[in-house]
């Protein structure tokens, strides 16, 4: 069966969506590559992981310009499984990432809401499963 390669999330400017993903969540950046004078093929994914990645789309139109930071009408979003939860929510906490609560113990795991540089919302979740 097929799976799901790349997710594309929208942003304001490549540098910026590098520093965060790579230096503050933690992903490596797999591709930089430039595809012509304004756009590149910029993909992350946090480490160990083998078949979904983040696709980094820069916003170009302002359709799109508006949507950065909204691409779930504030809902989360995207959640991003953790064998650590504790190291994992330290360190990112360290490098600046804004939760917006405490961590909360769920029937499905330990659980807290955080957001990207642009506001969207993500879980980071330690699966009861861990």
């Amino acid at each position: 069966m097929a799976h799901l390669g790349l997710v594309a999330l929208l942003v304001r400017e490549y540098e910026e969506a590098i520093a965060f993903y790579v230096n503050a969540l933690g992903f490596d950046l797999l591709e930089d590559t430039r595809v012509d004078e304004v756009t590149r093929w910029v993909v992350v994914r946090p480490p160990g992981t083998r078949e979904t990645a983040l696709l980094l789309a820069r916003a170009s139109t302002p359709v799109e310009q508006a949507r950065v930071g909204d691409q779930t009408g504030g809902c989360v979003g995207w959640i991003l499984n953790t064998e650590s939860f504790d190291r994992d929510h330290a360190r990112m906490k360290a490098a600046g990432v804004e939760f917006e609560e405490e961590p909360r113990h769920e029937p499905y795991g330990t659980v807290a809401v955080f957001r990207d540089l642009y506001g969207n919302r993500w879980d980071l979740i330690q699966p009861t499963d861990c």
